[in-house]
């Protein structure tokens, strides 16, 4: 327990770096207290909350009660000091910018509750600006030569058109688009899913580095965060909430790509597809949001650049796929699960620490998980089960 913090909290951009440390993306009990309290006054009542004082809030949590909220949220006071992720983001020449402030993108705020407490930016240009008129690419890591000449085409015509080119960085669609776009000196902006101290994947380190240099990079995790697979679908909510449009230009039936199409659709932004061979199985996504979620067929940058024009289109429908290390696991189980070092072993608190829980609720979720066999305990230490593949 704290009875202080040792930077100024009622700073509002401290208090808002802190918030973006205490919590996961898209905490909505955080922005609703936030939202109804203010940043500092809500860290606040969390050091008073965390000391057994439960200050009446106006608002209920979207689910839960405020202890459950508190529980998830104190773990992470110990050692809490934004103004070291704030000297990380200056040495890296960047910022951390507010919402309402100039450089804040307007479509987040179409997120609501789910919108980002702060974006966390390094970049050349003003991520509003590269917002207002653009259309995110997005697909498979594992991309076919297809896939990769299509998309190549299409960034080419949207720079072409000053349109920026949003993606989120990975391996094979998200690189191409950005390398695309760079090579014609295009806009370009990557969302990505950790801290902007380090780029991730670190292969495309240089390509990111060159997207910060002539357009932006941005997070809404602070530097230190490790870019785990919740906090990927959680950072397409923000790829589809920065462009007027999303494109999914090469697909598998399951792919990352697909969650991005579906927070585009929710928010009424375009949607398009890009149709590939019947037999390729890397489009098999996107012949499904041609069949089954109203998405738009897109063939070149003209008919991309038609999108900007908001339509809305439907919600895709979950696919019976194979089973996926997330799978059948409820929030809380995924992300202990998720927490969990794909190699090696974690003790409880450092388990408490990742996930971003309660320790009641991560000591529920491994005992589910390890009477689902999918996690060991040996001695004070849990580490993922091996799973064989067939």
């Amino acid at each position: 327990m704290r009875d202080r913090l040792p930077f100024d909290h009622l700073d509002e951009r401290l208090a808002r770096a802190a918030w973006s440390r205490l919590t996961e993306p898209d905490d909505r009990a955080a922005n609703r207290l936030v939202a109804t309290l203010g940043a500092g006054p809500a860290l606040d009542w969390l050091l008073e909350a965390d000391r057994g004082l439960f200050r009446a809030v106006p608002v209920r949590p979207p689910r839960g009660d405020w202890r459950t909220a508190v529980a998830r949220w104190a773990p992470r006071l110990t050692d809490l000091d934004p103004r070291r992720e704030l000297e990380v983001i200056a040495r890296r020449g960047g910022d951390l910018i507010l919402p309402g402030s100039p450089a804040w993108p307007a479509g987040l705020d179409q997120l609501g509750e789910s919108a980002p407490l702060c974006l966390w930016v390094i970049g050349a240009r003003n991520p509003a600006t590269l917002a207002a008129s653009s259309v995110a690419l997005v697909g498979s890591r594992a991309s076919t030569a297809y896939g990769e000449r299509v998309t190549t085409d299409l960034a080419m015509g949207m720079a072409d058109r000053s349109i920026t080119v949003v993606s989120g960085g990975a391996y094979g669609i998200d690189a191409a688009a950005h390398r695309a776009t760079l090579s014609v000196h295009g806009p370009a902006l990557a969302v990505m899913a950790g801290g902007l101290d380090r780029y991730y994947p670190n292969a495309n380190s240089q390509l990111l580095a060159q997207v910060a240099a002539t357009g932006a990079v941005l997070a809404e995790v602070p530097p230190g965060t490790a870019p785990m697979r919740t906090r990927f679908l959680s950072r397409n909510r923000l790829i589809a909430a920065l462009a007027r449009a999303t494109v999914v230009v090469e697909a598998a039936w399951r792919s990352g790509a697909l969650s991005t199409a579906a927070r585009a659709a929710e928010l009424h932004r375009p949607v398009g597809a890009v149709p590939g061979p019947v037999t390729s199985a890397a489009s098999a996504g996107c012949h499904r949001l041609l069949r089954d979620a109203g998405a738009t067929c897109v063939t070149d940058a003209a008919e991309v650049a038609e999108l900007v024009q908001p339509v809305g289109t439907a919600l895709p429908e979950e696919p019976t796929v194979a089973a996926g290390l997330l799978d059948d696991l409820d929030l809380e189980q995924a992300q202990v699960l998720d927490a969990l070092p794909a190699r090696g072993e974690a003790v409880f608190g450092a388990v408490v620490r990742s996930a971003g829980l309660d320790e009641a609720s991560v000591r529920a979720a491994l005992g589910f998980l390890e009477l689902a066999g999918r996690v060991t305990r040996e001695g004070s230490a849990w580490r993922r089960a091996r799973v064989r593949r067939g």
